[in-house]
């Protein structure tokens, strides 16, 4: 191979390569919010986490969410981007980790402890699900921009229930129907005619 069509290899691959890594990254940053939501689900389940605690680390999580779906909404996620994304979410994670390991515990057996690991546990199943999508090619960049705005706002409205510590029977329900809203449209986005 001469040294021109070395080049032209060289910068085939690294376009092909550099989309890959869009992909990849969108799929990486929506699954690292995913495991961050199991994080707290877990840090409620063992009493590491009160309820008001598990409401401002989701306050936290809808800001990620909206920065993503700030991010994909053109199609595209840059490096300073992602860099972006990287740093709040390793923000999200110093905070899960100092909330899991202060003085304040948790009531785990508590109605509203349940209520809230239940929604968070749901959050969690829908990013994965969203993360799978664009990781496969189901859903384009702009599909995830959309479904993480959705996901922004159940979880804006999980911060919003449990942030005087209680999540009554009626917000629970009222995050459970947002939640049985976005399932459905994950599913209708990754089923439709549009991939990537």
């Amino acid at each position: 191979m001469n040294l021109a069509t070395k080049a032209v290899v060289a910068a085939i691959s690294a376009a092909l390569t550099s989309g890959f890594a869009y992909a990849q990254g969108t799929a990486a940053t929506v699954e690292r919010g995913a495991r961050q939501q199991q994080r707290i689900e877990q840090g409620l389940q063992s009493g590491q986490l009160t309820t008001k605690e598990a409401a401002s680390l989701e306050k936290q999580e809808t800001k990620v969410e909206t920065m993503q779906k700030n991010a994909l909404k053109d199609g595209t996620l840059t490096p300073a981007e992602q860099a972006r994304l990287d740093k709040a979410q390793n923000k999200v994670s110093a905070d899960i980790y100092n909330d899991k390991h202060n003085a304040r515990v948790g009531n785990p057996n508590s109605a509203s402890s349940k209520r809230m690991r239940v929604d968070v546990q749901r959050n969690a199943n829908q990013q994965a699900r969203i993360a799978q999508g664009a990781a496969s090619g189901q859903l384009t960049n702009q599909e995830v921009a959309g479904l993480e705005r959705g996901q922004s706002h159940v979880t804006a409205r999980e911060a919003h229930a449990g942030a005087d510590g209680r999540v009554g029977p009626v917000e629970q329900a009222n995050i459970q129907t947002a939640e049985n809203r976005k399932s459905a449209r994950i599913y209708d986005k990754k089923h439709n005619a549009v991939t990537k």
